[in-house]
């Protein structure tokens, strides 16, 4: 089902998302600067790709051992960098793409899928793309954590 629902995603729709990404990171290899920027966006472009079946989880949830409060200050200053060069357009095109996919029925989990990437649009600085099992996993260790 994964399989159908990623096909139907690039051919409604997906194809353009992940074009934009792909923009996007290579706009930010060519601005020195946004270097930093780049992992994070080529983790979304795999995520645009193949949205069913993938997840995007914060290294914290994934490492939660590696915590560090430098990296997370950074984080956030690179997010707002990212914000204000690509995110808001990214996140923009990804509303409008999904909005355009819930006008059919059959394109209702396609939107849903989009709505959560355009979110993810605008503070991808610390995500990584994993399997939904990886993800889960990642959440169930943490609660065990939290609660043993």
């Amino acid at each position: 089902m994964r399989t159908v629902l990623n096909i139907l995603n690039f051919v409604l729709g997906g194809f353009l998302t992940t074009l934009s990404w792909l923009l996007a990171t290579v706009l930010s290899v060519v601005f020195i600067v946004t270097l930093p920027l780049t992992r994070s966006c080529w983790e979304i472009t795999r995520l645009s790709l193949v949205p069913f079946g993938n997840e995007a989880v914060h290294v914290d949830e994934l490492y939660p051992d590696r915590k560090s409060a430098v990296l997370n200050s950074g984080g956030t200053l690179l997010n707002v960098l990212w914000f204000i060069l690509f995110g808001w357009w990214l996140c923009v095109m990804h509303v409008l793409t999904g909005i355009a996919q819930c006008i059919t029925l059959i394109g209702i989990p396609l939107g849903i899928a989009n709505f959560k990437i355009a979110a993810i649009a605008l503070w991808p600085v610390g995500r990584r793309v994993v399997p939904v099992e990886v993800a889960q996993a990642a959440r169930e260790a943490i609660a065990r954590r939290r609660f043993n």
